[in-house]
């Protein structure tokens, strides 16, 4: 059977649904017809008034972007079969004269893109078609103010003309009109602004790239539909490979070779006078989940006004109290029970109510933050619609960022300058910029911004990814800035009518009061309450609690209910006390790694300088005794915070060098010693030692295990630490679990003469204090060797944690210091890599973790498994890891909640999916 391109939605010339369903089920459909049209489909199958239409597949656009921007052989010819089955089943015809179907091209990607790719509304219109739309409304203003949108918004979406060109027409309109709203025009001004727009079409579209437009050597507006509707399918498919496209699915993972569907449906006008109407809501609040009507509408508008942000919207709760859209805003109500009851979460939706009668546009599973996705999860459990599992699974890990995040400290005194919507929660201060280039520039500089804009609009996504908060004086909840702005968990607060910006200047006012504000001054704002102050206001990490708290009990009950699957932990990463006693608050089972080179710093750095440099035995013997007493003193307060769980100690790894002083600075001082007639043959002398210090290659040299074989009693005493603290703390009735960790083993020989060091100064402690002391030694993996050897080696080892740090820089051949700032961008862009594997595990790497795994666990049955590089942290990669066999990923202490969450969901899909509710 051959490949289908194009499926259709809605119903017949008869009233009859004859849908065509590209899957069995939704969560299907989306990957051959996009989000948008596998759920117009389910629309018009479960009986909501969908206009019919038919959707291109996703397949198509990437036959066609594969082949250079070429339709593949058959596809034209299917879609001209579909678009003439929509002609009949509405009994109208593309540009007819006297009763003309209008069509809207829209993009619809298998996830959601919101904002990123393109729309076009009202094709079809031309000089005789409007005039049969005249006929047939015998309403001259709605058809030209069609018109003219249709020709703006061809212009820009499909030819690449700037949109401020019909904005500026638009205001000159006005001004010689002496009106200030686009609604003051009539029929005349916008059969006038059609004229002007189709002249700017022609004074700015390249005719080589588009000699479809040319009628006798001139750049014409296109007059034939059919032409109208080619363009437009292909500018859909274009948009797919857009930057800002391109941007948004890096930032949330999306992979490129998707591809986006073209949905050509059926216009609803809502634009028809005072009882039509459009908008964009939401089932429940996406901001915070509260079980409200949310969302935004617009009398006598179409939907691009509305996400445009160019007339201030009105709430969704006030829909059937308009005269006129009483009832449809009642049966939209009634929708939203409806998509609820059949989705079972909270959805997002487009309509349009055309003179009293209600079409739904679009439905798909809504946006929302981190508070709301929560919430909502929460919600739906305890509504019977979902389960446990299905509610853990409701919540993206990544989102978790946000509730971690920094907000407003309540103690905080301040006065607010203006207020708008609280459009995407979360605090947020820095430098007002105006524009996004702006705001890359601070971000790359280091400076925190805040973008102020007018509204934002899919080409600022760059700068809204850059800044730490938008702000905008237009536009509603559900405004490019506010969706956006939600999706990434960046704080925003909309439409701040006081806000007077002029961007060219790069100066803002605030009406009401005499405060101007300049780039570079700084403000703060609060996305939770709508609040803008003048200056900074201290920012503070809030604590876990509430909906956060029972989504990650939740979390733990699945990641260790052994009945579901093999049971995974989440330990932490941390290096001192606080950080340890943040681990235990934050839900960590003990601590993964502890690196104890951290702790020989400050005036500690010192003392490790005098065993490194010292000839004399006795200053080396001394700085060795106050190292140990000062490290017995750490190990006591970690040992204390994290009592009764585990905590692996590393035991000493850098290079030497990294604890002394630079040479090249050394050398620079006894030059100008030298050349000021001063004695310089001690610094000489100490600079021929650092010299001696340093390593062709450090990272592969004196370093990790090697270190304890060269200098044992670095280890001995570190050793020695760590079970003197050990005996003291269980004879204080404690229950401390430390593990000695041995770091960079290449060869099993290296671990067998380590461990047999470290075990003998354990007994030692254990004869003097008196106390039995069980503490297990391990290795960390972190050699290309040592996994493959693994079986070996696991034969002196009672653990194996992965470093992935090292194991990604041996494994890849990759310097991280150099080649993320060398040549992982062009990496990244040239699709080499598809993700930065110091982020997110590559699979090469993961098949050496899992050659670790598996020969551990032959070498030693009973071998515990875990990771602590950076990837125990990243969703991504602790799926991974969990399909691996670990036993454990640890991560930094701020990122244990969403590490605890991403695990819960790894064993779901990895045993089955979510348990579904029984209905």
């Amino acid at each position: 059977m051959a490949e289908k391109h194009v499926y259709r939605f809605g119903f017949d010339a008869n009233g009859n649904n004859v849908t065509e369903v590209a899957g069995e089920s939704v969560a299907e459909a989306k990957w051959i017809t996009g989000g948008k049209g596998a759920n117009l489909a389910e629309m018009a199958n479960i009986g909501l008034p969908v206009p019919p239409g038919f959707t291109i597949t996703c397949q198509t656009c990437v036959a066609y972007s594969s082949a250079g921007n070429v339709w593949p052989e058959g596809v034209l010819d299917e879609i001209d079969e579909y678009r003439k089955d929509l002609e009949e089943r509405m009994g109208k015809k593309l540009g007819d004269s006297e009763d003309p179907l209008l069509v809207s091209v829209r993009s619809g990607a298998p996830f959601s893109m919101p904002g990123m790719m393109d729309t076009v509304l009202n094709l079809g219109l031309n000089d005789d078609s409007v005039q049969g739309l005249i006929k047939q409304t015998e309403n001259p203003r709605f058809a030209y103010d069609s018109y003219r949108r249709f020709v703006q918004m061809f212009s820009d979406v499909v030819m690449g003309v700037s949109g401020q060109l019909f904005e500026d027409a638009i205001a000159a309109k006005k001004a010689e009109k002496g009106v200030k709203l686009d609604t003051e025009l009539d029929a005349d001004d916008l059969k006038d602004l059609v004229a002007t727009f189709k002249q700017i079409f022609a004074d700015n579209v390249d005719a080589e790239k588009y000699p479809e437009v040319l009628v006798d050597g001139k750049i014409e507006f296109p007059h034939d539909p059919l032409v109208q509707l080619r363009l437009a399918e292909q500018a859909v498919f274009g948009s797919w490979n857009t930057d800002r496209a391109i941007l948004y699915r890096k930032q949330n993972k999306i992979p490129d070779e998707l591809g986006t569907a073209v949905n050509v449906q059926v216009m609803a006008f809502g634009n028809k006078g005072n009882t039509s109407a459009t908008g964009v809501a939401f089932t429940r609040n996406p901001a915070d989940g509260t079980n409200e009507r949310y969302g935004d509408f617009l009398v006598n508008a179409q939907g691009e006004d509305v996400v445009a942000g160019i007339r201030n919207t009105e709430p969704i709760a006030d829909l059937p109290k308009v005269p006129g859209l009483e009832e449809a805003g009642k049966e939209l109500f009634h929708v939203f029970e409806i998509l609820e009851d059949h989705y079972a979460d909270m959805m997002d939706l487009e309509f349009t109510i055309e003179q009293g009668k209600l079409w739904m546009l679009q439905t798909r599973v809504g946006k929302r933050t981190a508070l709301s996705a929560l919430k909502v999860a929460i919600q739906m459990y305890e509504e019977g619609r979902i389960s446990k599992e299905e509610a853990v699974m409701r919540v993206a890990p990544e989102q978790l960022d946000q509730l971690l995040h920094p907000q407003f400290d309540p103690k905080a005194d301040y006065e607010v300058i203006a207020k708008g919507l609280n459009a995407s929660p979360g605090a947020a201060v820095g430098a007002v910029v105006f524009s996004s280039a702006d705001a890359e520039a601070y971000a790359e500089a280091g400076k925190p911004c805040i973008l102020v804009r007018w509204e934002t609009t899919p080409d600022d996504l760059h700068g809204m990814v850059a800044a730490e908060g938008i702000l905008t004086s237009h536009g509603g909840k559900t405004s490019h800035a506010a969706v956006i702005a939600r999706g990434m968990g960046a704080p925003c607060v909309c439409g701040v009518d006081a806000l007077q910006i002029d961007a060219v200047n790069k100066v803002c006012t605030v009406a009401g009061t005499d405060i101007t504000l300049h780039e570079g001054d700084v403000i703060s704002i609060d996305g939770t309450t709508g609040d803008v102050i003048l200056g900074e206001v201290k920012l503070v990490r809030p604590e876990l609690g509430g909906d956060l708290q029972t989504i990650l009990e939740w979390a733990d009950e699945v990641r260790t209910d052994a009945e579901r699957g093999r049971v995974i932990g989440v330990r932490a990463n941390a290096d001192n006390p606080a950080d340890a006693q943040l681990s235990k608050d934050n839900g960590a089972s003990g601590i993964g790694l502890c690196r104890t080179e951290h702790m020989f710093l400050g005036e500690r750095k010192q003392l490790i300088q005098n065993f490194i440099l010292a000839d004399d035995e006795a200053v080396k013997a001394d700085a060795v005794e106050k190292l140990g007493a000062a490290q017995k003193g750490d190990f006591l307060e970690m040992f204390k915070a994290m009592d009764g769980m585990p905590v692996i100690v590393r035991l000493l790894d850098p290079p030497l060098h990294e604890f002394l002083e630079d040479p090249r600075d050394l050398d620079v001082e006894i030059a100008k010693e030298e050349a000021a007639g001063k004695d310089v043959s001690e610094k000489k002398a100490l600079l021929a030692k650092l010299d001696s210090f340093q390593e062709a290659n450090p990272m592969l040299g004196l370093r990790g295990c090697r270190l304890g074989l060269v200098y044992p009693e670095l280890n001995v005493m570190q050793v020695k630490a760590i079970a003197s603290a050990t005996a003291e703390l269980q004879k204080q009735g404690l229950n401390p679990k430390p593990e000695i960790m041995i770091p960079l083993v290449a060869f099993e020989e290296e671990l067998a003469l380590v461990r047999e060091v470290v075990e003998e100064n354990i007994k030692a402690v254990a004869d003097e204090y008196g106390v039995e002391l069980d503490i297990p030694v391990g290795t960390m993996i972190e050699i290309p060797r040592a996994a493959i050897t693994s079986e070996d080696i696991a034969k002196h080892a009672d653990f194996f944690s992965f470093g992935t740090n090292d194991l990604t820089q041996m494994g890849l051949g990759f310097s991280r210091d150099d080649v993320e700032a060398a040549f992982m961008p062009l990496y990244l862009d040239k699709k080499i890599v598809k993700t930065n594997p110091f982020a997110t595990l590559d699979k090469g790497v993961a098949k050496l973790v899992q050659m670790g795994v598996e020969g551990g666990h032959k070498g030693n049955p009973d071998i515990v498994c875990g990771v602590c590089g950076e990837t125990g942290g990243d969703p991504e990669s602790i799926h991974m890891y969990y399909d691996l066999g670990l036993d454990y990923v640890s991560c930094s202490p701020y990122r244990v909640p969403i590490a605890r969450l991403a695990a819960a969901q790894a064993k779901i899909e990895s045993n089955g999916g979510a348990k579904k509710v029984e209905k």
